[in-house]
């Protein structure tokens, strides 16, 4: 396969970027995304050029860090999936396609395709834990949980804070990696204790960041790799109004 890559160059946040087109040959329909990035690169040094930066760790679809922008859509054209477990034979020989970063107030491009995602880190620093005291593992084998609390909870617990939500986002909303979130840990019962505050500081700190709003696009439940719905957001919206009629 051949094809033609226009990809977002930007040196810093400091500096304006551009899309600089690639021509890449000889690509296996077998590759992933990144391994297609990982040989433009590996051309670009040959001929003395700056490499493309992009984000990546496990290259397994657990870890969020591949986080882009392909035609488009955040993660590409295949649903359910991330970047680095999207394959070259979603697309068609001699395709021209263009990659860019999340783009998102709240996340500032370092370089290329990197963004600063801590955002999403001071959020979860806000409220995303217990601390509480809930015993040992046994302790907590102990307390009951129904089959379809204890789903709703692990569905909410696969979201990998990738940042694709906000991405796809017309108000580059956050509202979907929050909800997820805060439903994990209100969904169970170690949870009920801060339930409360948990939902307020976690939604101020989302404010704080520069996140906008939520109004119902549903564009972060369709480039979700983990396919939450948004109905995490309807509960975390009771659960606020919830916090302002019981004492935190």
């Amino acid at each position: 396969m051949k094809m033609t890559l226009n990809i977002w160059r930007q040196k810093s946040v400091e500096v304006a970027g551009e899309f600089v087109a690639y021509k890449v040959e000889n690509i296996s329909p077998d590759m992933s995304f990144l391994e297609l990035l990982d040989v433009l690169n590996e051309g670009l040094i040959e001929n003395g050029e700056e490499p493309v930066a992009f984000d990546y760790d496990c290259r397994e679809g657990i870890c969020g860090a591949c986080s882009l922008v392909i035609n488009g859509i955040p993660h590409g054209p295949q649903k359910a999936t991330t970047t680095c477990q999207l394959y070259m034979r979603e697309f068609k020989d001699g395709d021209e396609v263009w990659v860019e970063p999340w783009r998102v107030g709240a996340f500032h491009i370092v370089r290329d395709l990197v963004v600063d995602r801590s955002a999403y880190d001071r959020i979860l620093r806000a409220g995303g834990y217990i601390s509480v005291r809930t015993g040992a593992a046994p302790d907590g084998n102990t307390l009951p949980v129904s089959k379809d609390v204890a789903d709703r909870a692990f569905t909410s617990a696969t979201c990998i804070g990738c940042g694709a939500c906000a991405a796809a986002c017309p108000n580059a909303s956050a509202s979907l990696f929050v909800a997820a979130k805060i439903s994990h840990l209100g969904l169970l019962p170690q949870g009920q204790p801060e339930r409360n505050a948990r939902t307020k500081m976690m939604l101020a700190q989302m404010d704080a960041e520069g996140f906008g709003f939520c109004s119902n696009h549903r564009e972060c439940e369709a480039v979700c790799p983990k396919q939450i719905d948004i109905g995490r957001i309807a509960r975390m919206n009771r659960d606020l109004y919830r916090s302002f009629l019981k004492r935190a």
